[in-house]
Parts: structure tokens; C-alpha cells; sequence
């Protein structure tokens, strides 16, 4: 009986690359933008914090990231898987670094969820623009 398994995570040469990818897509709407890559296991693996990014979008982006690979779903599923389940709604919120809104996405790689991307500093719908364009970039989808 095998007592280890392998886990794919991202390297650290493909997180630096969405890191570009997603802060040339920032520059290109002229938002600056906080930047944050996980390996598969939520753990920061790269960060950006754009020059004049709010610093409050710092922890958002890598909360962002956590969440996404931490559970394998975009941070904006969360809000329509909740919404309806009280019990689940009033409950969860309350998890630390759990984000709920857009920005963040699993890093797959084929069937393989090997990380997160997490950004903020716009709305959210800028985020979530960045992040798809970033992993779209490097040949990646949103997953």
C-alpha cells in the first residue's frame, strides 16, 4: 500500500509568467493591480503588487488564490453556490481568506488543478478580465 501520492503543482517559472501576463493585461486598462500565484497546495509561490496598486488588494489578491486553489473553483462561483443555502451562506463567510467575488482561478494544466491566480485592484470584473487574459497568455483556460 502506497502511503504517498504525487501532487502537479506549478513552477515557479510559469508563475513568474503569469505574473507578466497578467501585469502587461493590467497596464493595457490602465489599472494597477495586485498579482498572486499558488502552487496547487494555496501557498504564495509569486506575487506582484503593481506600483500604485492599493495595498489593500495585497491580501485580497492572495486570498484570491488561496480560495481558488484551495477548493478548485473560481472565486465568483462562490456567490451563486451560496446564495440559496442559509445554513452555508451565514457560515462560510466566516472562513478566513475564503473570497467570494471575483478575481481568482484554479491554475489547470489538462485535468490537473496545479495552482491559483488571485488579482485585485479593480472591480471585480477588471480582475477576473486580467486573470483570464494572463492564463490565456501562457496557453492556460480559467478553470
Amino acid at each position: 500500500m502506497a502511503h504517498s501520492r504525487s501532487i502537479n503543482t506549478i513552477s515557479a517559472a510559469c508563475a513568474r509568467q503569469l505574473t507578466d501576463a497578467a501585469a502587461a493585461a493590467a497596464a493595457e486598462i490602465g489599472v494597477p493591480m495586485c498579482i498572486a500565484i499558488t502552487c496547487a497546495a494555496g501557498n504564495l509561490l509569486h506575487f506582484l503588487r503593481m506600483d500604485g496598486a492599493p495595498l489593500l488588494s495585497s491580501d485580497i489578491a492572495i486570498n484570491k488564490a488561496y480560495t481558488a486553489a484551495g477548493f478548485g473553483m473560481a472565486t465568483h462561483a462562490w456567490h451563486e453556490f451560496i446564495k440559496d443555502d442559509p445554513p452555508l451562506l451565514h457560515g462560510i463567510v466566516h472562513t478566513d481568506r475564503l473570497v467570494t467575488f471575483g478575481g481568482g482561478y484554479p491554475i489547470r494544466e489538462g485535468k490537473a488543478m496545479i495552482g491559483g491566480i488571485g488579482i485585485s485592484g479593480g472591480h471585480y470584473s477588471q480582475d477576473m478580465d486580467v486573470a483570464t487574459k494572463a492564463l490565456a497568455a501562457i496557453g492556460l483556460a480559467a478553470g
